[in-house]
């Protein structure tokens, strides 16, 4: 049995409403989908049409879907233009945060997802998604709902996942991840055109979280950073958007191996996990459009982690400070860019961060832009 057909599991076995205090269970196991239909090229069926009032479902559904996606301080750098059957996604140069991502590039990432979240839950409401990514630096990437297709357990589970994902920066126990997860976890990242990288080393780790203390330390002495920081952490239910204290964890005790960024909240000091699972997700080249390539491969690894039980935070300073994120790609030894620092492991539930509704982010046009 393959390490993907391990990770399946019926619709009738999934389990949710976990609390505080349990461990996150799985949100259904999945398959890694291939060729062109897992990157929603082509599909069966499409020469019918489905019924006006099912079409605005789908669509509906796709953009609450793409809301979810996860984003630097949550700041939601996002906007959608629909037409129809088309969804524009554009990018909010508003919100594009000038200490931390001055260029955007997390943004893009940000979008990415957002642009993965429409295409699984299109998927999942048995249509072909039919995607076009732009040069635009506004206007980043075309979303067509296309004609009918027979959704799989995988399209489920994937779109399960997208309300259940949550960045989870409490401590994770000390479970290992089994080898057919973190190999699942890499092919999801494949699937989408990037690579993730498995540090698995113990002195390549020790060398990466050096690297993290040194990014941590260099933002925690910025003024700009940290007042961006500081605006972006909210009480709970102030805003819909922004970090809230309770989604922040608590203080790393002394000689934790990683520096952690801190929100606020999250109560005194506690251990964390002596052999965390790190990971750098990057691409091919750096370029605005493999970026927002990158973040799809992004959301589809944390969607991937999310249908297994596992949890996963961002250590997003190595690759936020400039110099860092050289030294990590030559720490790496690799030819590709370093994107995204991720930490994968077993924790307690993590609370949700709000979302700005769809209709907040949404304009509606009478006809397709030409």
């Amino acid at each position: 049995m393959s390490a993907f057909r391990r990770l399946i599991r019926r619709d009738s076995d999934l389990s949710f409403g976990h609390t505080e205090g349990t461990e996150v269970p799985a949100v259904g196991h999945l398959v890694l989908c291939r060729g062109a239909a897992a990157r929603g090229n082509s599909g069966p069926g499409q020469h019918s049409s489905p019924p006006r009032e099912n079409h605005m479902s789908v669509i509906r559904s796709a953009l609450e879907a793409a809301v979810r996606a996860p984003s630097p301080h949550n700041s939601q750098p996002w906007r959608f233009e629909v037409a129809g059957d088309r969804i524009d996604v554009l990018l909010d140069g508003d919100r594009v945060l000038q200490a931390a991502d001055p260029d955007g590039r997390e943004a893009r990432l940000s979008c990415g997802a957002a642009i993965l979240n429409l295409r699984v839950a299109i998927r999942a409401a048995g249509r072909t998604p039919v995607v076009e990514l732009h040069t635009d630096p506004a206007r980043l990437a075309t979303v067509r709902a296309g004609g009918p297709r027979a959704a799989s357990p995988e399209d489920h589970a994937l779109a399960r996942a997208i309300a259940y994902r949550r960045s989870n920066r409490r401590p994770f126990t000390e479970r290992t991840v089994p080898p057919h997860v973190r190999e699942a976890l890499v092919r999801a990242a494949v699937a989408e055109g990037a690579e993730l990288t498995l540090v698995r080393e113990p002195g390549l780790t020790g060398e990466l979280a050096m690297l993290l203390r040194r990014a941590e330390r260099t933002q925690r002495a910025d003024p700009r950073f940290q007042d961006e920081l500081a605006r972006w952490t909210v009480t709970e239910g102030a805003r819909d958007d922004g970090v809230p204290l309770v989604a922040g964890g608590p203080r790393a005790e002394p000689g934790t191996q990683l520096a952690l960024r801190r929100f606020g909240g999250g109560g005194g000091e506690r251990p964390y996990e002596r052999t965390p699972l790190l990971a750098v997700l990057s691409s091919y080249t750096d370029v605005p459009l493999a970026q927002v390539r990158t973040g799809q491969a992004l959301q589809r690894v944390l969607l991937t982690a999310t249908t297994a039980g596992v949890s996963v935070s961002f250590l997003s300073q190595a690759v936020e400070v400039p110099a860092m994120r050289s030294s990590l790609r030559r720490l790496l030894g690799r030819p590709t860019h370093p994107q995204a620092v991720l930490r994968f492991g077993y924790g307690f539930s993590a609370p949700a961060t709000r979302r700005r509704s769809v209709d907040q982010v949404t304009h509606h046009l009478a006809e397709a832009p030409s």
